[in-house]
């Protein structure tokens, strides 16, 4: 089944790229591989939330988080997609790495992460199976709770 057929039957539409808020582009492709930069969880331009991630009041709870991640995910393929000719043209994920913006005795990065992950897999089938790394961090752009990056195979 292609890439479109299958968001299709989630019934998930892309958004459209987030555009770049410094000096650095949203992908690029190299050979058969398309690396996309770190992808915040913008909706319509803005991020659905802020702050750190963890378990109290005023922090960002890791399953609101883990829905952030997914939405990284969907705007890393995007991404992907934009410089390549189009959602068909990827056709696997090889790694992901993702940062998590928490207080520092959280340590549910792996499952907040898994909000990208899952949706990949949804999309790619076995394709979408991936190294990953999910990295703790103190702040992110925006004051974002969490940001993506994500490592395409293509038709190449």
């Amino acid at each position: 089944m292609s890439v479109s057929a299958k968001l299709a039957e989630l019934g998930i539409e892309l958004p459209a790229v987030v555009p770049p808020v410094a000096a650095y582009i949203p992908a690029k492709a190299y050979g058969d591989l398309v690396y996309t930069a770190g992808q915040l969880p913008m909706v319509a331009g803005a991020l659905p939330a802020t702050g750190k991630v963890g378990d109290g009041h005023g922090l960002v709870p890791a399953a609101d988080a883990a829905a952030y991640a997914r939405q990284c995910a969907l705007n890393a393929i995007a991404a992907a997609a934009a410089v390549v000719g189009g959602v068909d043209e990827l056709t696997g994920v090889l790694k992901v790495t993702g940062f998590v913006s928490s207080v520092p005795e959280f340590t549910g990065q792996p499952g907040v992460i898994n909000g990208a992950s899952e949706v990949l897999a949804e999309i790619f089938g076995d394709a979408g199976r991936h190294a990953r790394s999910a990295v703790g961090v103190p702040v992110l752009p925006l004051d974002s709770p969490v940001e993506v990056e994500v490592v395409f195979t293509t038709r190449g």
